[in-house]
């Protein structure tokens, strides 16, 4: 599964992912490979990620955005 994480300034991540996990409006969800499509919104977190080749996963800080998960791409929008 591909994940894409953009801000207004740059893109803080792309790359091929094992898992993510992202702080929802609604409380936090992980994403696996051959989600269901969705839209959410993002509140003020961390998103975790997890890529195939590293044992540990990584952390981003965010204060809010948007994402859309469709077809095994999850596109995060930061504010």
């Amino acid at each position: 599964m591909i994940l894409k994480i953009i801000s207004s300034e740059d893109i803080v991540f792309e790359g091929e992912v094992v898992l993510v996990t992202l702080p929802g409006s609604n409380g936090s969800f992980t994403v696996l490979n051959n989600h269901a499509s969705l839209v959410s919104t993002l509140e003020n977190g961390q998103i975790f990620y997890k890529t195939s080749d590293v044992d540990e996963g990584v952390s981003v800080s965010v204060g809010g955005g948007l994402v859309d998960v469709d077809d095994n791409v999850v596109s995060v929008c930061l504010y």
